[in-house]
């Protein structure tokens, strides 16, 4: 991964307090989401329609509008170090080529969704969330499995002759950057040179929600409850990528091997 000028803002201040969770606000503007109007196509999810090329260039369209500084570094050590043909897992949701990038994008297009629901539900709050700044956060949080898939040969039970047999998948290793997931996706993107914003990097940080934390550590705790109570993104990101994952990106195959 190349390495240039580390450029940070930081220092800014958010005062929201939320009387509902996110999970009671989505389900209020739930039947509303209909009417939300995106500028760009939703291209859900299978493994089966997905067009590398397409998602590729909307990935980088949407980056390089929010004009950011470094934007440029990033697209390039994302290009370098195999963002765009990294699959989005190992034996779950997107894990094909370039599912990383496909589902980037699906949580990206809901993230605005939310995002656009929100301002009808509490203006106040998401006033203070930039449109760039989604797109950011949610386009890049997972930029930390970049470089830990390498190709395998798996054994798979076929359902209809019930034998065994091999098929290609792949395989996970830490051993490039151990440095955890979020907080590495975060790291990657600082040292490529990206000028991110308080709440960007905390969205980033923590968009898995409680499944990040280490619920051994106090001190993890008390750091996610105040990042989703002091920064709306956090939420919006985290409740982008679980409906990406669970619902756009779920198809019959993983739904009978439930």
């Amino acid at each position: 991964m190349a390495i240039h000028n580390l450029s940070i803002f930081s220092g800014h201040e958010y005062s929201f307090r939320h009387s509902l969770s996110v999970v009671e606000r989505f389900c209020i503007f739930a039947g509303e989401i209909e009417q939300v109007q995106l500028n760009h196509e939703l291209n859900i999810n299978n493994k089966s329609n997905m067009d590398k090329e397409k998602n590729k260039e909307e990935f980088e369209e949407l980056l390089r509008s929010t004009n950011r500084e470094g934007i440029d570094y990033v697209i390039g050590d994302l290009e370098e170090d195999g963002f765009f043909e990294a699959p989005a897992s190992a034996g779950h949701h997107l894990n094909v080529e370039g599912g990383l990038c496909q589902h980037s994008l699906n949580v990206c297009h809901a993230a605005l969704m939310i995002w656009e629901g929100m301002k009808k539900l509490d203006p106040a709050s998401m006033n203070e969330v930039k449109r760039e700044s989604v797109i950011i956060a949610s386009l890049l949080h997972d930029v930390c499995k970049t470089d830990i898939y390498r190709r395998a040969v798996k054994r798979r039970k076929n359902k209809a002759t019930g034998m065994w047999e091999d098929v290609d998948g792949y395989d996970i290793s830490y051993k490039k950057f151990p440095m955890g997931h979020g907080e590495k996706s975060v790291i990657q993107l600082l040292l490529s040179g990206l000028a991110l914003q308080d709440d960007e990097m905390l969205a980033i940080r923590w968009h898995m929600g409680a499944f990040g934390l280490n619920l051994n550590s106090y001190e993890d705790e008390r750091c996610y409850d105040t990042a989703r109570m002091e920064y709306p993104l956090c939420s919006i990101v985290q409740c982008a990528d679980s409906l990406a994952a669970a619902i756009m990106e779920t198809t019959s195959e993983d739904l009978d091997e439930l």
